[in-house]
């Protein structure tokens, strides 16, 4: 090969290099002789779970940051925070803070002013009364005072809980031990319990935005789907099943698949729900797929419900109400992954004190004419004493906001 041609690609490969290189070192000098104006905000530190961009904690700046992304925060602890800016002079650069993430919220303890116990209860007061918090899966819990659970008397008792970053409840309480009840005396003719007729809730809450439906198990025995279409039912929502407790196996609801069945061959929309034992975001998961399995095949268009109500024994799940929250958005996240709707069902009173923000939709529980919940939901189950033509005995009855 003549050697004029090999020359030529080597000098034209020498002066990009020598280009290359020269651009780096220019750059190199620009951003070592750049004015620098970044000033912070102290002290520099925002609340666990505060949604904070990388420019809330900067005070001046002679630039513009590239990349003013949302801090996560879901870890108490400092945390370094990069971002990059391009000053007045157009150059870019590399800046860093360290941003202190905090917890101030005391943990929840849930009782009232006195807790009762019959003499030689074996009950351990501390698994009994919930004690959570936000951000710290196991709080320390202590009940201070003198009790003896084989001597009937009133205990002035004191629960405290302290969580990891040093927040303290303290709650005043008593502790009843009573003697047993010997019974004897007369008793009170009983009287029937009160029904919420289904056609009253048509008449009360019906509109144009609003859909009347209610929520079946196998509790609720044979259905005729097709009375509760005559008699204005608008949609159903199905137990699809549960575990047996924490560690137990799966079972499906004895009447999922008959209802399943009936309700699609109606043409009802459906949704359904699964009572939860779920302890982690894994378990979460594993329940989500197996509902998945269950629901193969069928018409499932309104959606699926996380039903965990395990509150009376909370302390046994090591949660804490951020990890409870996103057990749950791992569950309703399977779901939207397969296409499927998701919603969070629960009760009125831990929605506004336990649940934190979620990104899918509430199913409300609170038994009333008119709801004081001041959150978001699209649907409320009104009562659990509803009567309507197709079950014989009580159902749940729900609303759904369009």
């Amino acid at each position: 090969m003549n050697k004029k041609f090999i020359i030529i690609p080597s000098i034209i490969i020498l002066i990009l290099l020598i280009t290359l290189i020269s651009i780096k070192v220019y750059k190199n000098y620009q951003i070592k002789h750049a004015v620098i104006i970044v000033e912070l905000q102290e002290p520099l530190e925002t609340e666990f779970l505060s949604k904070v961009k990388v420019s809330d904690f900067i005070v001046n700046i002679n630039g513009k940051i590239v990349d003013d992304y949302t801090i996560d925060t879901t870890k108490v602890g400092p945390k370094k925070i990069k971002f990059t800016y391009i000053n007045d002079d157009n150059i870019k650069l590399n800046q860093e803070y360290i941003l202190n993430i905090k917890d101030t919220t005391a943990p929840i303890v849930w009782l009232s002013g006195s807790y009762s116990v019959t003499v030689g209860s074996e009950i351990n007061l501390l698994d009994k009364i919930m004690c959570g918090d936000n951000y710290d899966a196991n709080p320390v819990c202590e009940i201070i005072g003198d009790y003896d659970m084989n001597t009937a008397n009133t205990y002035p008792l004191t629960f405290k809980a302290t969580d990891s970053s040093g927040n303290v409840t303290e709650k005043k309480f008593n502790l009843y031990v009573r003697k047993p009840s010997t019974g004897g005396g007369s008793s009170s003719p009983s009287t029937p319990s009160p029904k919420t007729e289904f056609s009253d809730v048509i008449a009360n809450y019906k509109t144009a935005n609003t859909e009347i439906g209610l929520d079946i198990s196998e509790f609720q025995g044979v259905v005729d789907f097709n009375k509760l279409k005559e008699a204005g039912v608008e949609f159903v929502i199905l137990r699809v099943g549960s575990t047996h407790g924490i560690k137990g196996d799966y079972f499906v609801d004895a009447k999922f698949h008959e209802n399943i069945k009936k309700a699609n061959k109606a043409g009802m929309p459906v949704g359904v729900y699964f009572y939860s034992y779920a302890n982690s975001k894994e378990k979460a998961i594993k329940d989500a797929k197996w509902i998945l399995n269950e629901i193969k095949g069928y018409k499932v268009d309104l959606p699926i419900a996380f039903d965990w109500e395990n509150w009376s024994f909370y302390n046994e799940f090591n949660l804490s109400f951020f990890g409870l929250t996103d057990m749950a958005n791992a569950f309703l996240d399977t779901f939207k992954d397969a296409g499927y709707d998701g919603m969070l069902y629960s009760s009125k009173t831990y929605l506004e004190q336990i649940w934190l923000e979620t990104p899918y939709p509430v199913w409300l529980a609170h038994y009333t004419k008119q709801t004081s919940y001041k959150g978001d939901y699209s649907y409320w189950q009104l009562c659990s004493n509803g009567h309507v033509s197709g079950i014989n005995g009580d159902v749940d009855i729900n609303i759904r906001y369009k």
